[in-house]
C-alpha cells in the first residue's frame, strides 16, 4: 500500500530554515496530493509564509529535502517551480492593471513558449478557455483596473490555469471578497479539484477553507503542530492549535439602562450610494452595519466622518449638530474612524508608532509653541501597553509590525484623543485569529466605558461576536435592524443573501 509521500505532488521532509540565528521552520514535513486541499493555518510569525517560498522557489530550505511530482529538487527557483505547475496568487493578485483580462491570463503562457511577438488571437483563445474551464464569463477586453476585486482573484486562477498549474497556492484568497463571492470561489475550487488541480489555502477565514479543505496542516513558531482530516477540525480547535490557548468570545454586556442617546443620524443620502439611512447609537453600544459588496455600508462609514459628502440628512453628537461632508468638524465632535484599508489611509507605514499615535495628540502636549515630547512619549507608550502592542518600542516603524499589531495602533490614534463615537471600518480585516480576539475584546471593553462604536463589517461571526445590534443594508438603504446577541449566523447570512 502507497504512503502519502509515494503519491505527493509537492512531499517536504524534514525542512528546516534558519534566518541570521533565527528558526522559521523546525523539521517540517508537509505533503500535498493532486486533487486536495489544504489549508495552512497559523497565526503570523508561525512559518506559513517561510513554506509557501520554499514550496515556489522563492527561498531555500536550511536543511531538508523538496520533491515535487515525484522529482527531487536540489535546486529550486520560481521558473523551475512554475514549470513544475506549482502557481501562487497572492493577495494583491500581482496582476498588470493597465492589461486586458485576455492579456494577464494569457502573458505567462507565452512567455514560457518563448514566443517573440505577442499574438492577440492565440492570447484571447487561452484565455477564453481557462474562464469557460471554472465556468466564467469575463470581458476579455476589460482592463483589469477596473474590475471589482472578485473578478481580478478569477482571472489570477485563470492564469494559472492557463500555465497547466497543478497546485494553486491562495494566500488569504476571501479577505475581500462578499459572502456571495466567496461560495462561488468555493465552487470553482471544488470544480478544480475534480480535475486533479491541487490547492493550499492560506486564510485566517477559518470556517471558510475549512468547507473545501480535505486537510489541515497548523504550524506554530515554525513546527508543526498539528495536521488531520479537515473533518476533525472547527474553529474553535483550529484556533486553540494555533494559539495555544482558548480564545473564547463573549458576547458584550448589556448596554446600560437609561443610556443616554450619543448619535443621531436621520435622512442621511447620496445619490448612487446610500439612501435615507437613520439610525440612534447610545453610549456603551455596539451596532453592526453589514450588507454584501455595493450595499453602500462603506460609503455610509465615510460619511460618518466625513470623507464622503452626503447630499441631504442630518447628523448630531451629545444634540449637536456635526457639518457633514467636513472630517476636522468630525473629529472636534468626538467621531473617530479606523479605516477598513489601514496600509493605504490609515497608518504611516514608514513613520514610527510614537509618531502615528502622536499625530492627533500634539496640541495637548505643547505649550507656548514648545513640543513636550516626554509626555507624548509616556502617552503613547501607555496606549502601546494597554492595547498589548506587540513592538520593541515606540520608534519602531509601523510596517515592521504584524498587521494585528498595526490596527491596535490605528485604535491607538483614535483612543488617545478620548472620542465618544469610534466607526470602526473592517476592524479584523487581515489580522490573525488570535489578534482578532484581542481586537474584539477591545472593543467590547471600550463599549463598557462608554463609548458607542460603529462596527461596518460582512464578517457574520465578528458581528455577532461583537454587536449589540445589527443594521443589514441591500442596495443603499438599510431592509433589517437585527438583535445580535439572538440572531443566528445562518439568519444573520441568509438576509444578506435574500
Amino acid at each position: 500500500m502507497s504512503s502519502d509521500h509515494d503519491t505527493a505532488f509537492i512531499d517536504l521532509r524534514a525542512i528546516t530554515k534558519r534566518y541570521a540565528g533565527v528558526t522559521a521552520l523546525d523539521s517540517v514535513d508537509f505533503t500535498v496530493q493532486p486533487g486536495e486541499a489544504v489549508c495552512l493555518a497559523g497565526e503570523n510569525g508561525s512559518g506559513k509564509s517561510t513554506l509557501i517560498k520554499i514550496i515556489s522557489g522563492v527561498e531555500p530550505g536550511t536543511e531538508g529535502s523538496v520533491r515535487i511530482a515525484g522529482e527531487e529538487r536540489p535546486v529550486l527557483n520560481p521558473r523551475i517551480s512554475a514549470a513544475a505547475g506549482v502557481m501562487v496568487i497572492f493577495q494583491d493578485f500581482s496582476l498588470f492593471p493597465n492589461l486586458s483580462v485576455a492579456e494577464n491570463i494569457a502573458f505567462a503562457t507565452q512567455l514560457t513558449q518563448q514566443e517573440r511577438f505577442y499574438k492577440a488571437g492565440a492570447a484571447r483563445e487561452i484565455a477564453r478557455t481557462a474562464l469557460e474551464r471554472i465556468g466564467v464569463e469575463i470581458d476579455l477586453d476589460a482592463r483589469v483596473e477596473a474590475l471589482p476585486v472578485a473578478q481580478k482573484q478569477l482571472v489570477a486562477i485563470c492564469r494559472a490555469l492557463a500555465s497547466r498549474a497543478q497546485l494553486i497556492i491562495m494566500d488569504e484568497p476571501t479577505t475581500a471578497l462578499t459572502e456571495k463571492e466567496v461560495r462561488r470561489l468555493q465552487g470553482i475550487i471544488r470544480k478544480l479539484k475534480d480535475e486533479g488541480v491541487a490547492v493550499i489555502f492560506v486564510s485566517h477565514k477559518l470556517a471558510e477553507v475549512l468547507e473545501v479543505s480535505e486537510k489541515v496542516v497548523v504550524l506554530r513558531n515554525g513546527k508543526k503542530v498539528a495536521e488531520g482530516p479537515a473533518s476533525e477540525f472547527d474553529t474553535q480547535s483550529l484556533t486553540y492549535h494555533m494559539t495555544g490557548r482558548d480564545v473564547a468570545e463573549v458576547p458584550p454586556s448589556d448596554v446600560r439602562a437609561g443610556a443616554e442617546t450619543l448619535m443621531e443620524v436621520r435622512g442621511l443620502s447620496k445619490a448612487g450610494s446610500f439612501s435615507d439611512i437613520s439610525f440612534e447609537l447610545k453610549a456603551g453600544e455596539i451596532l453592526g452595519i453589514t450588507g454584501l459588496l455595493g450595499s453602500g455600508r462603506t460609503s455610509v462609514a465615510k460619511a460618518l466622518f466625513g470623507l464622503v459628502v452626503p447630499d441631504e440628512g442630518a447628523i448630531t453628537v451629545e444634540g449637536h449638530p456635526v457639518p457633514t461632508g467636513d472630517p476636522q468638524a468630525a473629529s472636534r465632535a468626538r467621531i473617530g474612524y479606523v479605516p477598513e484599508d489601514r496600509l493605504t489611509e490609515g497608518l504611516f507605514l514608514s513613520q514610527s508608532i510614537l509618531r502615528n499615535v502622536a499625530i492627533g495628540r500634539l496640541d495637548a502636549h505643547t505649550k507656548s509653541g514648545v513640543l513636550n515630547m516626554g509626555g507624548l512619549v509616556s502617552e503613547a507608550a501607555d496606549w502601546l501597553k494597554r492595547l498589548k502592542v506587540k513592538a520593541p518600542d515606540v520608534n519602531a516603524p509601523v510596517q515592521s509590525l504584524s498587521g494585528g499589531n498595526q490596527q491596535r495602533v490605528a485604535l491607538a490614534r483614535w483612543l488617545s484623543r478620548a472620542p465618544r463615537v469610534l466607526v470602526l471600518n473592517g476592524p479584523s480585516v487581515g489580522v490573525d485569529v488570535g489578534s482578532k480576539a484581542d481586537i474584539h475584546d477591545i472593543i467590547r471593553d471600550l463599549a463598557s466605558q462608554g463609548i458607542g462604536i460603529i462596527v461596518i463589517s460582512d464578517d457574520l461571526p465578528e458581528l455577532l461576536a461583537t454587536c449589540h445590534r445589527i443594521l443589514v443594508m441591500r442596495e443603499g438603504r438599510i431592509i433589517d435592524a437585527l438583535d445580535g446577541r439572538a440572531v443566528s449566523e445562518d439568519e444573520l447570512a441568509r438576509r444578506l443573501a435574500s
